[in-house]
């Protein structure tokens, strides 16, 4: 199936992460031009970079903080001085809950980091998609806002917030022929998932053994349903919510 994404211009925030390399490599897999956007580490960004281009494709790297609104505006710029105007926006970037439990105190910063960042990005690179007519949007949550855990509670809150501004921009802009989704995965199996205490390889059997396909969800898992909603194979889904998780929201 051709995805209509060659030559098309995407720009993947938290793309220095297992789950956003992987969505990277997947859109310059279809001839996208990608825009690798990083926070913290600017090393493996690049080292993304010098991997698409090793596999003829065409990448460049940008710094995306989205607790900096200042980078909102000047990433997009960046970005289509080099590759020409964004046409996909996928909003992977997230602010991890820096302490456990994770209480209603630390609201404020979820929501600044993990949704009004987000949307101030996502107000940047309208302009020229609704110019050509054609855009789509893709912001990563997670399945905590479906299925919260005590531990994160305002992370939760934040995501769920993003995910109800998202169905606002469904509504909004699809007339401008910019359709907009949002991707939930589950339990992912990344470096994170397998050093941070408290998770590791027991807590990835336990949920494994839960999930109805009998497996956690993987990176490239996510890429998959990310490329697809933010290709032009997606003609009409939109304000869509894709659980990417094996079912397991369903045994909970």
């Amino acid at each position: 199936m051709d995805l209509g994404l060659h030559g098309k211009v995407v720009l993947v925030t938290g793309a220095s992460g297992d789950i956003g390399r992987a969505i990277a490599t997947a859109f310059a897999a279809e001839g996208a031009r990608v825009a690798v956007g990083w926070h913290r580490e600017e090393k493996r960004a690049h080292a993304l970079v010098a991997d698409i281009d090793a596999g003829g494709g065409s990448a460049m790297a940008v710094r995306t903080d989205l607790r900096d609104p200042a980078t909102a505006e000047a990433a997009p710029r960046a970005v289509a001085a080099e590759l020409g105007e964004i046409s996909v926006l996928v909003a992977n970037a997230v602010a991890w809950p820096e302490r456990a439990p994770d209480t209603w105190d630390r609201l404020t910063d979820h929501l600044t980091a993990n949704a009004a960042g987000t949307l101030t990005l996502v107000d940047a690179v309208l302009p020229a998609m609704r110019g050509s007519g054609w855009g789509r949007v893709v912001l990563v949550s997670s399945d905590v806002v479906d299925q919260p855990i005590p531990a994160g509670v305002a992370y939760g809150a934040a995501k769920g917030a993003l995910e109800a501004a998202a169905k606002v921009l469904a509504v909004r802009e699809a007339r401008h022929g910019v359709l907009t989704n949002v991707v939930r995965p589950g339990f992912t199996l990344t470096e994170r998932a397998l050093t941070t205490p408290g998770l590791g390889q027991a807590a990835v059997d336990s949920e494994s053994a839960q999930t109805p396909t009998g497996r956690i969800c993987t990176p490239q898992d996510v890429a998959s349903a990310v490329v697809y909603l933010g290709s032009a194979a997606n003609g009409h889904a939109n304000g869509e919510i894709l659980s990417v998780a094996g079912g397991r929201q369903l045994t909970r």
